[in-house]
């Protein structure tokens, strides 16, 4: 579909949206998805993925509750309407164990640090007709808590710095090259496809890239704006690692313990060989990350070009496993010292024909 850039939007935005997108497509049965995509000001790709949404929400989880709503591309079609009819849902009724999971989850999220205090008056404003309405109910809730790991406010404030679009200062790891740097980044989105990831644009490389929130270190807010240049989004429906064609190509032979590679990498061919393994050929921006599926093959797989990541596999491969010679030769001698007239010879046993199995393979 035609896509064209779009200003940054976090979660609170696309919500309000959605919210709006029912209204208006009740007013217009069969409307155009260029037409309704033009009028919220989105791509006709964002429109999809927000009407592939909506069919899971409604008054309630019973199928008849839920919108029926869905497109052949051109058009969209509401086929019950009548669902948000003022006739048609029963007053909400919470059961005990929907009241305990909501308050719970209510409660939880207003103690995010970073969230804005405008939104933390209202949620607990919120919890408190809940409690309320729940009666009896909301009682097992007040002897649960749940406290979020360091995810949940990297999360706050990448949606505060969307919102208020300002600029974010993070420490990250990166398990590619085992290193945490520090950067500056405008927040484009946050998106989900797996884990939590913030896609934005990098000062420090000048690149659009996507961070996983669990990798943040730290994070700051600054006073700086944020101000990404204009870039088309990605449709992430195929996930996340969507190599480019000018990316540099990767060649990686695998035997028939390693034919998964082909199910979890994105590639652009995988040519059979005699011994039931595969020829696979890939692209990614960062050639050097397939390193750790060298390391992770073992025996099973070997990087074939280009030559300078070969061979950095290979010596990735010979200090880790130097790494379990010394600490081998140690027990070694240590046994040696304990136990008299021991002949057994150090560095002998499973551990060397990993160790030869290794280094034929890369």
């Amino acid at each position: 579909m035609a896509g064209k850039p779009v200003r940054p939007v976090n979660a609170i935005d696309q919500t309000r949206r959605m919210l709006s997108l029912v209204t208006y497509l009740r007013e217009r049965p069969g409307a155009r998805v260029e037409d309704v995509a033009r009028a919220f000001g989105i791509t006709e790709d964002e429109l999809v993925s927000d009407l592939d949404v909506l069919p899971m929400c409604g008054t309630s989880f019973r199928g008849g509750d839920l919108l029926d709503i869905d497109t052949d591309g051109e058009r969209i079609w509401w086929h019950n309407p009548a669902a948000l009819g003022a006739d048609a849902a029963e007053p909400l009724r919470l059961a005990a164990d929907e009241a305990t999971a909501l308050l719970v989850a209510a409660r939880a999220v207003a103690t995010l640090p970073g969230l804005r205090e405008s939104d933390r008056q209202a949620l607990l404003r919120a919890t408190a007709k809940v409690e309320t309405s729940a009666g009896e109910a909301a009682g097992a809730s007040s002897r649960l808590s749940v406290t979020f790991e360091s995810e949940g406010g990297v999360f706050a404030d990448v949606d505060r710095a969307i919102s208020e679009r300002r600029r974010l200062w993070i420490r990250y790891y990166s398990p590619a090259r085992d290193e945490v740097t520090e950067r500056e980044i405008d927040p484009i989105r946050l998106v989900s496809v797996g884990h939590t990831y913030v896609e934005a644009w990098c000062r420090r490389s000048e690149a659009r890239r996507t961070f996983r929130l669990d990798r943040v270190a730290e994070i700051r807010i600054l006073d700086e704006p944020s101000a990404p240049p204009e870039v088309e989004l990605r449709d992430l429906s195929e996930g996340l690692v969507q190599p480019a064609a000018e990316d540099p190509e990767v060649v990686v032979e695998v035997g028939p313990g390693g034919r998964w590679v082909a199910e979890y990498y994105p590639h652009d061919s995988a040519d059979e060989l005699p011994d039931g393994g595969l020829r696979i050929t890939l692209r990614t921006p960062d050639p050097a990350s397939l390193r750790r599926l060298a390391l992770r093959l073992g025996r099973d797989g070997r990087i074939v070009s280009p030559a300078a990541l070969a061979d950095s596999a290979r010596q990735a491969a010979r200090e880790a496993l130097a790494a379990y010679d010394g600490i081998e030769a140690a027990g070694a001698r240590d046994g040696a010292e304990s136990v008299s007239g021991a002949g057994a010879r150090p560095g002998t046993g499973a551990a060397d024909g990993q160790h030869d199995r290794q280094e034929r393979a890369l």
